[in-house]
């Protein structure tokens, strides 16, 4: 067996201490970010609401044409059931029915679409912030970023949301859709 001179046990021992003291000597530069407020306020996050209105705008405003059509007929059954023929009532309350399952139906067919197309926007819109969130944090030397959203308690001195913002918004980051919206299928004619 070699024998270890106490000098390089010193040494080891010596170095080791240096090693584990050293986070003590470095304060680690953290920070906190809050991503809902980046949804709302990057430029891409205002890009993909605006995306999203617009592409959604022409179904919604033709449920509600669809909706008002459909009390328009359930006002006129109200006020003229009395005096049509029993047969007359029964069409109008028949096709009161069958436009109030179609409505129901584009109601529902709207939401879905719409939360289907929410979803996908709002992952590839999350990829893009936590992306440039991890920059800000490479660029500003952070060594620990956290999500406001699981943090109890916080100084506003640790909030680097409006830092990340701004470089978001330096980068020109009037982000357009990354994919063209799908084509709207054609309207249903009313009844």
């Amino acid at each position: 067996m070699k024998r270890v001179s106490s000098s390089k046990v010193a040494g080891w021992v010596m170095a080791a201490g240096v090693l584990v003291a050293l986070p003590a000597w470095a304060e680690p530069k953290i920070g906190i970010v809050d991503p809902q407020r980046l949804l709302e306020e990057s430029p891409q996050g205002k890009a993909v609401q605006e995306s999203m209105r617009a592409e959604f705008a022409p179904r919604e405003r033709q449920l509600q044409a669809q909706g008002q059509a459909l009390k328009a007929k359930q006002d006129k059954l109200q006020k003229d059931a009395a005096t049509m023929t029993e047969e007359q009532r029964t069409r109008a309350e028949k096709e009161l029915r069958d436009g109030g399952r179609d409505f129901e139906r584009a109601k529902g067919e709207l939401q879905d679409d719409f939360g289907a197309r929410r979803n996908e926007e709002m992952s590839r819109l999350q990829r893009t912030l936590g992306e440039e969130v991890r920059n800000y944090a490479k660029a500003q030397n952070y060594d620990l970023v956290l999500s406001s959203e699981v943090v109890i308690y916080q100084t506003s001195s640790y909030d680097i949301t409006p830092g990340v913002l701004a470089a978001m918004q330096a980068h020109g980051a009037a982000a357009k859709p990354t994919a063209p919206p799908p084509a709207t299928p054609p309207a249903k004619p009313t009844k």
